[in-house]
């Protein structure tokens, strides 16, 4: 096997925590609603947050002479060193929603890398990277619990991946176009400094995209807003998405949403883009 592809380089980061504590405010929250253009009320003390939210908190705060190239932090700390794969992206995430973040809690975030796998795809060597993140009270039991994928590619592998058509019947559906500054709001709302999301002749040039790249996590979070829209009063208690292809600044995309005819407390989620190829695909759960 290529040996940018070795297992062996990269296990004996398996098993490396790190805990990261915060306090929940209610502006976070009101950002993020403003961002998905909600009008929900304001948040008092002791009031739930949406599903999700736990992402505007534990925010990263290395130092600016700490950052890549790239815009995020040099690797090594935390997360392992890949400096022959410096395309990283956000693959996907599994979330099972215990219970909600409140306004005023104080909150403690465990992150632990569990697994490291490598593959050579189409593409070229992919090193893909699973960390567990476990949000609870502070000295109180687990409220959410989520598996990052993370992904990293070299810069001579394609970078946009064409998305495949889908055809499906919807029951929910949503068209928006995610502009630069979406793109913006949702970067210093994650204080997200990968210049892929925000400076364009770097994401042409260095990164050989088309354009600005849509977060994925962003996506995710439209597609998890679709549902609570069309569900307000349910409670969600399962997610997952995964990124299938890459979406630009400006291109219009459609959310979708389809309830499980046989389980109407699980329903299927996608993006669409302006092909009709799907982006995206997700799943949701409700109590």
């Amino acid at each position: 096997m290529n040996r940018l592809v070795d297992d062996n380089d990269y296990q004996a980061w398996i098993g490396r925590s790190e805990t990261r504590t915060d306090v929940v405010t209610a502006a976070a929250a009101a950002r993020l609603s403003a961002m998905l253009d909600r009008d929900d009320p304001p948040l008092a003390d002791g009031d739930p947050l949406p599903p999700l939210a736990h992402w505007l908190f534990f925010l990263p705060d290395e130092r600016q002479s700490e950052l890549g190239r790239d815009g995020h932090a040099l690797r090594g700390g935390f997360l392992q060193p890949v400096d022959e794969l410096p395309r990283r992206m956000w693959a996907g995430s599994r979330f099972d929603f215990a219970g909600a973040l409140a306004v005023g809690m104080d909150v403690e975030r465990c992150s632990t890398i569990e697994k490291v796998t490598c593959k050579s795809g189409r593409s070229g060597p992919l090193i893909f990277v699973t960390v567990s993140h476990r949000i609870s009270e502070k000295g109180g039991r687990v409220l959410v619990t989520e598996e990052h994928d993370i992904v990293y590619r070299s810069l001579d592998a394609t970078a946009a991946k064409t998305a495949e058509p889908f055809q499906s019947t919807c029951c929910w559906e949503r068209k928006l176009v995610p502009d630069t500054v979406m793109l913006f709001r949702f970067s210093a709302l994650t204080f997200n400094g990968h210049r892929i999301h925000y400076d364009r002749d770097y994401a042409r040039a260095e990164e050989g995209y088309p354009g600005l790249v849509v977060h994925g996590p962003l996506l995710g979070m439209l597609l998890l807003d679709l549902a609570r829209r069309n569900n307000p009063d349910s409670q969600i208690t399962h997610f997952e998405f995964r990124a299938l292809a890459p979406v630009f600044e400006g291109q219009p995309l459609t959310l979708k949403g389809l309830e499980d005819p046989e389980q109407p407390q699980k329903a299927t989620l996608w993006c669409e883009n302006q092909l009709g190829g799907r982006t995206m695909k997700a799943r949701i759960h409700f109590a």
